[in-house]
């Protein structure tokens, strides 16, 4: 029996059976005999969920093998992506035909099917979620049937499909809108947390993609505003040996020797925090968008993001700093603010609202609990929506108040699979 465990070490599952597809047919034979010998199904990609969102039991699908642009509509733009591609082969093959997608996040390990139904987003005040642009998917159905679902067929349920949590079926291809490739003028820059938070708006209102970086126990703050170009000509890349060198400072090695470092003394993380705040200077520069959105990630830690309202945003943050002020815990990870416009898509945390996302994060080497659950207790009456494949503790209960949609998901969810062949713990924990 072999086990499979997530990116973060949060999850560890010992599936009865791996099968790596070879292509739809395949897949939907599998489903169909699983269906009815009664043993659950589920897809797995990169892994990179800190929830058990993917956490197969009976039967884990590899989707390695449908990976690839499979075919692109030169006059819409429109692209058919199968499912099991991940966003760093992604960004390169739509690159080579004079493509780009709207918006990123800021890791491309995941796969394209995985980063839609978790509810995957950037920042951006005038963009929406991954899922938001896609215009078609296709997926394998319970009972081996291969359901499509487009502007022109079965419309009608294209919200709900574009981000299922993978609880309607296996996601076997994705149809994007895409734009013609772009490049983003990125400025990073130093400022004061109450600097920041005091013309929120006119940061997130004044550039294409704004978002920044708290660091615990300090006034400073990294911002990073993005704007989009499409004059080639401008494009001059950041220096290798620059990038090296910050991007350790904030989230490689470097930074995971002091994590590492200070979690046998977190006294001196404070201290610790101001030098490296101030240690990162400005910094400009312009390079394809997809370079731009993503930055590695090597340190392995646990996350916990939730969607409030956007006004509601500096009131968190500083509800935050009061409690981190009292050392309860002290945190080396920067808090992440990013920020989203408003959709339809029935389960995305963007529903029906323009978004701000708060994500605290902790090392792997250190307990999590106290921090995030202090944390949760600020988002109190907000209405706040976590992130699906985030840490958080809510049910089906709490979540469907939040989700104006969530009753008719659920319903959809027991017309598609009523015998729950694509279901785990998660998802019956958050959709009941």
């Amino acid at each position: 029996m072999a086990e499979w465990r997530n990116w973060s070490g949060t999850v560890v599952s010992r599936p009865r059976e791996v099968v790596m597809v070879h292509d739809v047919p395949h897949l939907q034979l599998l489903c169909e005999e699983s269906a009815r010998e009664g043993r659950r199904v589920k897809a797995v990609g990169a892994g990179h969920s800190f929830t058990g969102i993917a956490e197969p039991t009976d039967v884990l699908v590899r989707m390695d093998r449908l990976s690839g642009v499979r075919s692109v509509d030169e006059g819409t733009g429109r692209v058919w992506v199968h499912a099991g591609t991940p966003l760093h082969v992604l960004g390169p093959e739509l690159q080579r035909r004079g493509l780009a997608m709207t918006n990123l996040g800021d890791i491309d390990r995941q796969t394209i099917a995985g980063a839609v139904s978790t509810g995957t987003h950037g920042t951006g005040a005038g963009f929406t979620g991954i899922a938001g642009q896609l215009t078609g998917v296709e997926l394998v159905q319970a009972d081996g049937s291969l359901l499509r679902v487009t502007e022109t067929e079965n419309a009608e349920l294209l919200p709900a499909v574009m981000l299922s949590l993978g609880a309607l079926g296996i996601v076997t291809a994705l149809e994007i809108q895409c734009v013609p490739k772009f490049l983003l003028h990125a400025v990073e820059a130093p400022a004061s947390l109450d600097e920041v938070l005091d013309g929120i708006d006119e940061r997130v209102d004044g550039t294409d993609h704004f978002e920044f970086y708290w660091f615990p126990h300090t006034d400073r703050v990294l911002t990073k505003s993005n704007t989009r170009l499409t004059d080639e000509s401008k494009r001059d890349p950041l220096p290798a040996w620059r990038s090296r060198i910050d991007d350790d400072l904030l989230s490689n090695k470097l930074f995971g020797a002091l994590n590492k470092a200070t979690t046998r003394a977190p006294r001196v993380i404070p201290a610790i925090n101001q030098v490296s705040a101030r240690a990162l200077s400005r910094r400009e520069f312009t390079d394809w968008s997809y370079r731009v959105f993503a930055s590695e990630r090597d340190v392995i830690f646990r996350e916990t993001e939730f969607a409030v309202p956007r006004a509601a945003v500096p009131d968190v943050l500083r509800e935050l700093r009061s409690w981190l002020s009292r050392k309860v815990e002290v945190i080396a990870f920067p808090v992440e603010v990013r920020f989203a416009a408003a959709d339809d898509l029935w389960l995305s945390t963007a529903h029906g609202r323009e978004s701000g996302y708060i994500a605290i994060h902790q090392y792997a080497g250190r307990d999590h609990s106290r921090y995030f659950e202090a944390f949760w207790s600020m988002l109190a009456g907000l209405d706040a929506r976590p992130h699906w494949g985030k840490m958080h503790d809510l049910g089906a209960a709490e979540l469907r108040s939040r989700y104006p949609k969530f009753d008719d998901f659920v319903a959809l969810r027991d017309r598609l699979d009523p015998g729950r062949v694509f279901t785990n713990g998660y998802l019956d924990r958050v959709l009941g």
